[in-house]
């Protein structure tokens, strides 16, 4: 049988109350429920049977002086129930006949089993009533030493009461956690809950006493209000726990999903404790005040074993944002509906000191490594999307630019702006750590230009040079200008790298000017030679030895002034040497081994090549021909064309090659 209101309206108010605190309790039970009304005339009834056992207690007193005062007052708490239960008038038309109607309802002792069942039916008054009563008789037969013979009787018997009475202190452990849990509960189960408190403290007050040994805690009070907390504090706890959290390996989001079911239940909870639970209890009981600290304490317990496991960095960035920001705002806590019973200010910190510290330390140095990362996928960018596919940079106002500043900006603006949003203190660590960065960030960007710009002549090679050149100098000015941040080492890397810069630039403009020399210098002998085989008058053995040494000197004169210039090219020092030699020869004979060595060094010459020159000689057509067969016809065949090309681009006139 479910406790309804009749068992909790009727019952008197406590015999160690003043008149006038029996009346406030008598007021505050009317002050229930409309659907707790139902039955005036039931209400009417009540009330006159606590006022007539109020006045007539003294003279109830005296006639019963030979029973204990704590006994009577739980016969009479438990005649005063089953009166109830069993829907029977307790008064008359007057005050005077209470005596009279009361007395002849004689409060009998239930057995252990009975009042257990009375617990289970969670009837908990007339269980306390009767636990009361037998405790009562036990202190009386102790004190008569009706158990000096029989000890371990009055121990078995103690102990039933300490069990009976720890199972209601499990029926109010049970009752607290169900009012969040079952949304059927009624109303009436925690005013009964309420009063049959405030029963025990009456019935159990407080004490400096000690107990006599062996009897435990009997006549000792219960603390059951304590035990209420504890519930409220243990039913929290449970309710956090309960707030659906996905797997980790499940859902990428798993933190910001669990904090947000977790903000949505208990605001839930939040909010019927101040709609519905709080009206169930006295002003006294502080509800509001002690369901917000009980769930602030299981939150915070929470956290901080979230801040314990392995988390990255947009998780630990989830868990401090929350902390910092959504906690007490208005989509948890600080919600319209909950105001005004919801009070926040007096709350501790939902993470010690400790933890908070720890908690941002461990955010930063997960940073470092994203930071690095971002960094390092800007400088990815700029190889594979613009020096490998030779993307010409930006101009604006006739300078060269590169969006390598605003993009460097932009990821720490957006860091430091986050961390900001938490503590002023986490801004300055992630503002440092993202300076630091950068500068282990610009020689590894310098590396890897430099690199590219060596292994591939680009024609975007100086226009991205000054680009970058610019570009730091705008960030160097952005930073400052943003940040207020000292850029003194920022600068000396900045201007290391300038320097590294020019000298590269300086090299490259070197090296494409010995690249010019050299085709300067190739380009002259070229035109040289050509010039030399063109066909002419037949010389005499003088003009040849004249021309030959002519031919030397020029060759050294061209050479060496090229040479000094910057050019490196010595393969050709001996091209127009060969030609002189040959002209110059006296002997026809060693004719054979000087064409032998040009066409050695020269392996690009061609047959049309060697006939003119023989024909400068002098000598006649089928000796050139007779020449050419025994000393380069195997070679032309074998390795023509191989090497470095000079001869290849010399045009021999038609009428040389028709030999």
């Amino acid at each position: 049988m479910e406790l309804d209101i009749r068992s909790v309206t009727s019952e008197p108010a406590s015999p160690m109350s003043s008149p006038g605190e029996e009346k406030m309790e008598i007021a505050s039970e009317l002050s229930t429920s409309d659907s707790q009304r139902r039955d005036s005339g039931f209400f009417e009834r009540g009330i006159k049977t606590m006022l007539s056992i109020q006045k007539s207690r003294l003279s109830l007193k005296k006639e019963r002086g030979k029973e204990g005062t704590g006994t009577w007052n739980a016969k009479r708490l438990l005649r005063t129930l089953r009166s109830c239960e069993e829907n029977k008038p307790t008064v008359c038309d007057g005050v005077e006949k209470a005596d009279e109607i009361c007395e002849p309802i004689e409060a009998k002792p239930l057995s252990v089993m009975e009042i257990n069942e009375l617990i289970q039916k969670r009837q908990l008054l007339e269980a306390f009533a009767s636990i009361k009563l037998m405790e009562d008789e036990t202190i009386s037969e102790r004190d008569s030493e009706k158990y000096i013979d029989n000890p371990q009787e009055f121990v078995r018997k103690s102990k039933d009461v300490d069990l009976l009475y720890n199972s209601i202190t499990n029926a109010i452990q049970s009752i607290v956690e169900a009012t969040l849990e079952d949304p059927t509960l009624q109303h009436s189960m925690l005013t009964s809950m309420v009063t049959l408190i405030a029963h025990e403290e009456a019935a159990h007050p407080k004490t400096d006493n000690t107990a006599r040994p062996g009897s435990d805690l009997l006549g000792r009070p219960r603390k059951w209000r304590e035990q209420w907390r504890e519930a409220v504090n243990e039913s929290a706890r449970k309710r956090v726990l309960k707030a659906p959290m996905a797997p980790r390996e499940e859902a990428t989001s798993w933190l910001d999903l669990h904090l947000h079911f977790l903000q949505e239940h208990l605001r839930e909870d939040l909010l019927k404790v101040k709609s519905s639970v709080k009206e169930c209890y006295p002003e006294e009981y502080q509800v509001c005040d002690t369901y917000v600290e009980a769930f602030h304490n299981a939150i915070a317990s929470h956290l901080q074993e979230l801040s314990q496991g392995p988390l990255d960095f947009h998780e630990l960035y989830t868990l401090l944002d929350w902390v910092a920001n959504t906690y007490h705002s208005e989509h948890f806590l600080g919600h319209p509906q909950l105001k005004p019973e919801v009070k926040t200010e007096n709350l501790s910190l939902l993470l010690t000191p400790a933890d908070w510290d720890k908690l941002k330390n461990d955010y930063i140095a997960s940073a470092k490594g994203k930071i690095e990362s971002y960094f390092g996928n800007i400088l990815r960018l700029e190889v594979t999307e613009k020096w490998k596919k030779e993307v010409h940079s930006e101009e604006k106002e006739n300078l060269y630019q590169t969006s390598l500043s605003f993009d460097i900006q932009t990821i720490i603006g957006q860091h430091v702006k986050l961390s900001g949003a938490i503590s002023r203190s986490l801004e300055t660590k992630m503002l440092e750590l993202c300076m630091a960065e950068l500068l282990e960030f610009i020689p590894r960007f310098e590396q890897e230009f430099m690199e590219w710009s060596t292994a591939q002549d680009s024609p975007i090679f100086v226009p991205y040079l000054v680009a970058y050149i610019n570009s730091f100098h705008d960030l160097v000015s952005g930073l400052e200008t943003a940040f207020k941040v000292n850029t003194e080492e920022l600068q000396k890397i900045l201007a290391a790298l300038t320097r590294n810069f020019i000298n590269h630039f300086l090299t490259k403009l070197r090296t494409k000017t010995q690249e010019l020399l050299h085709e300067v210098h190739k380009y002259m002998v070229k035109e040289y030679i050509t010039q030399v085989i063109k066909p002419r008058w037949k010389m005499n053995r003088e003009t040849r030895q004249q021309v030959s040494r002519k031919m030397s000197l020029e060759a050294e004169i061209i050479h060496n002034t090229l040479m000094d210039q910057g050019s490196d090219a010595n393969w050709l020092l001996p091209s127009i040497e060969h030609i002189a030699n040959i002209i110059g020869e006296k002997t026809k004979d060693k004719i054979k081994a000087h064409v032998k060595e040009l066409c050695q060094d020269y392996p690009d010459i061609r047959k049309e090549h060697v006939l003119a020159i023989l024909a400068l000689r002098g000598l006649g057509r089928a000796r050139r021909a007779a020449i050419f067969r025994q000393v380069c016809h195997a070679q032309e065949s074998s390795d023509g064309g191989q090497g470095c090309t000079l001869f290849a681009e010399i045009d021999v006139p038609v009428i040389i090659s028709c030999f």
